[in-house]
Formats: structure tokens, sequence, C-alpha cells
């Protein structure tokens, strides 16, 4: 029997281990990999694979929502590839199939690989497919252990290596280009990822946009400056001062009970 496979991955380097450690392994067959959501969403639905790797962050989304926007029959298999911190996969233990750790070993990779092979061998997947939609529901809630780290540690891809910024540190984010700059006391940390993506990962309780360009942590907020004009400036408590655009200021107005 053949597993039809799927990588899902935006980091080259990931991807590119996860595709030369499934060719070692027989049964595994590999239809395509995927950097983007997007593109998975697409290549699952066509090609209705067995077996995904599915990497949770992403650059244009999370790999639950990949999961939540597929239109398939039988959903597949999934193995989380993740670097979410031993506290959120605490629910992974109870929800999930398997994941791999980053950076996981090779044997690591080849226990859960087998173990995935053996479940579908024996047609035993439905178990995991209700699995997979207590996940989502538990995605779906306003307070559950993974959304929760999710929204505290805000991930940040450099190299090989994926580090966690604490999102309370963050003063505020500036756009950049094609970059985002994360402006924390101790420095300022550039990710290539867009603020709405970036907004979304953000608890929004205590973070809100203010501008196309700028997204501020409201508890680092020295004061709100006006002018003749109607037009509103934020004066943070490290003096840098935004203007709240127009689109923006009913929102901040509402937000901060003004």
């Amino acid at each position: 029997m053949q597993i039809a496979t799927l990588i899902i991955d935006d980091e080259p380097l990931a991807r590119q281990r996860l595709e030369n450690l499934v060719t070692d392994i027989p049964e595994i067959n590999l239809l395509a990999s995927c950097k983007t959501g997007k593109d998975a969403i697409k290549k699952i639905e066509a090609l209705e694979p067995d077996l995904v790797f599915l990497d949770i962050q992403m650059k244009d989304m999370t790999g639950f929502n990949v999961l939540e926007q597929i239109d398939v029959k039988k959903t597949p298999l999934v193995i989380f590839v993740t670097a979410y911190d031993e506290y959120a996969l605490k629910a992974f233990d109870y929800y999930a199939f398997d994941y791999l750790l980053k950076p996981f070993k090779d044997e690591r990779f080849f226990q859960s690989a087998q173990k995935a092979i053996d479940v579908l061998k024996h047609d035993n997947h439905s178990l995991f497919e209700k699995k997979i939609e207590g996940l989502l529901q538990l995605m779906q809630e306003p307070k559950n252990e993974i959304k929760a780290i999710y929204k505290n540690k805000l991930p940040i891809k450099t190299g090989n290596k994926i580090y966690f910024i604490v999102t309370d540190e963050i003063k505020y984010v500036t756009a950049s280009g094609y970059y985002a700059e994360i402006h924390t006391n101790e420095k300022k940390h550039l990710l290539r990822e867009s603020l709405t993506n970036l907004m979304n990962g953000l608890n929004h309780s205590d973070f809100i946009r203010i501008h196309r360009s700028t997204i501020i942590n409201l508890k680092y907020i020295a004061e709100l400056i006006s002018s003749n004009y109607g037009e509103v400036d934020v004066k943070m408590v490290d003096g840098e001062l935004f203007r709240i655009s127009k689109g923006y200021k009913k929102e901040f107005i509402q937000k901060i009970g003004i």
C-alpha cells in the first residue's frame, strides 16, 4: 500500500528536510510540497492525500486555518510540525494524531511516520478525523490553552531557528516595506510578515491597529495629543509618536472608552 502524502511548510530548509526523510520510507508516495497555506488548500482538495505533514505557523495562515478551509470527503491524517512550546502541546496530546516539535530528530520523524502508516494500513482513521474536529472546535473557543499560548508568544523565524517574543513586551509594530519591525523594550526585531497576519496572532484586548502601517500595545501609551483639525496622535512611553488614521480612529476611540 502506498500512502499518498503532502508536505506543507513555508520554511525551505525544513521543507527540504521533510522531503529527504519521506523518500527513505518505501510506503510513502510524496505527491507534492507546499510553501503556503493557500497552495496547501488547493493541493489537498485536488490530490486528496492520505497523510499530511502540516506546519502550524506559516506566513499567510496557520495550519489550523488550512484544516478549517479544506473541502474534502475524507480529512487526511495530519502530523503537525510545530514550534509551539510544551504547554500548548498538552492539548495536542489529546486532540492531534501526532506532532513533530521543531527541531526534531530523524528517529522521532520515523516513529511518527510509521505510526501513521500502521493506522492507514488498518483503515483505522475515523477516530483521528474526530480528533481533528475536536481540535478545530477548541481553536474556536474564546479561551483555550493553544490559543492562549499563541496569543502570548509570537514565533520569530531566524535562519533555521525559531524563538518566541513575549507579546506583553511588544510596544508597537510598524511596517517597513515587505517587513514588520517589532519593537520591544530590549531591541527591534525584523520579520517578513504582513501587519494583518501579525494582528491575527496578537491579543486584541491589548493590541490595536491605528494605521495601515502601525499596531500599538495599549499598555505602552503615554498620552494622546489632539490637533485643531480633529487629528489624534498617540505618544508612547518611549516618546515615539504615531498618527491615528481616519479609518482606524473610531475603533480606537471605542476601544479606550473616550
